[in-house]
């Protein structure tokens, strides 16, 4: 592939979102002429400082659209909200704070890769928005399309914000200045540290977690299959890294999901064991967020877990587990499998069901 390939490279024109997105926005005028009294009192999770306050109808797609099965969500510099979801229209759909949908990728760049649109929505998994020297760029981690025949998938690529590939690394057909092997079997997320180090977890494949440079020079690989014992350095479903710099920034440490262990992993940036975290206080954790002083946790088995400087849990969110309607209820959670914050402090949510269901919480601190 080469650098300047884009990996969305067609996109709605301005005159063709409008005209797509046109019948959408009268439809959404209609309810604002509805009666006051049929007004409904607001939805609320969570309490005291963390009290969010469900948006409704944030991240409604355009008629012909929908989303697949909820993969990753980020927020760049600008507050502008990107989701990626199984789903062949749109692959990422762009959104502003507010819920204005400004732009949709579509996955026109499979020929392009070699890849054809299905399997483009059968590979599609997190993304990391990652800011190095003043520019911001994304990570975008695919999973395999079946661990018998894995023959396409388990790449990670850099972009820039406009989805310009950088570079590829993985599962590639050939090396070059912008491309190179690496025998992932099935990777997961991926990290980088404010050295510019990357990390990348194999948390559906080997249970390894890599360590590379800011040239993806390869460094250091740990991990492993853990046994019933859970030894410390070693994984079961190893799905989710980020580098915490709220104890240290002069020291910042790698926090590892592992995610069918039901704990956090913690390592130095050279991947020595320190410590585990909240054994037993998270259920199936995927990966992490860090916004000010917390760190806040998309919890697969139906929460959101948020944690503080010194790994003290602070709240459980939205709760869902064993509700029957935890897929329909806006004050609940199914299966969160990944979130993030913008600059106001609201969350953003995306979910492992086949509709994605993003949704957006407003912060709403209460007394």
């Amino acid at each position: 592939m080469k650098s300047n390939e884009y990996l969305f490279p067609h996109r709605l024109s301005r005159r063709d979102f409008l005209r797509t997105a046109g019948a959408a926005s009268a439809a959404l005028a209609v309810p604002s002429l509805s009666r006051a009294e049929d007004a409904q009192p607001p939805v609320r999770i969570g309490s005291g400082y963390h009290t969010y306050e469900a948006v409704p109808e944030w991240g409604r797609l355009p008629e012909g659209m929908k989303y697949g099965f909820g993969c990753g969500v980020i927020v760049d510099s600008k507050d502008r909200v990107f989701v990626t979801s199984r789903s062949t229209s749109p692959c990422v759909a762009i959104f502003d704070r507010d819920g204005k949908l400004l732009e949709t990728w579509s996955d026109d760049f499979a020929g392009k890769i070699g890849f054809t649109t299905d399997q483009v929505k059968r590979t599609a998994h997190c993304l990391y928005l990652s800011k190095e020297g003043g520019q911001e760029f994304i990570y975008w981690i695919e999973n395999i399309n079946d661990a018998k025949t894995p023959k396409f998938g388990a790449r990670v690529y850099k972009t820039d914000l406009d989805g310009k590939v950088l570079y590829t690394i993985g599962n590639v057909e050939k090396e070059g200045s912008t491309s190179q092997k690496f025998d992932w079997t099935n990777p997961t997320d991926v990290a980088v540290a404010p050295n510019g180090d990357i990390y990348v977890v194999d948390g559906y494949g080997s249970q390894r977690v890599s360590r590379f440079d800011k040239n993806f020079t390869h460094l250091k690989t740990i991990g492993g299959h853990s046994t019933k014992s859970k030894e410390h350095g070693l994984f079961n479903t190893c799905h989710g890294v980020w580098i915490n710099t709220l104890r240290s920034k002069e020291e910042p440490e790698v926090y590892i999901a592992d995610r069918a262990n039901g704990r956090i992993e913690v390592f130095s940036l050279a991947l020595e064991y320190k410590r585990t975290l909240l054994d037993g206080e998270v259920r199936n954790p995927c990966c992490f967020y860090q916004h000010k002083d917390k760190i806040y946790v998309p919890d697969l088995a139906s929460r959101v877990t948020i944690i503080d400087a010194e790994d003290k849990l602070v709240a459980h969110l939205g709760d869902g587990k064993d509700k029957p309607d935890n897929k329909t209820n806006p004050a609940l959670f199914s299966a969160p499998h990944a979130l993030c914050l913008d600059s106001r402090g609201d969350l953003y949510v995306v979910e492992w069901v086949d509709f994605g269901r993003p949704r957006k919480f407003k912060h709403t601190p209460q007394a």
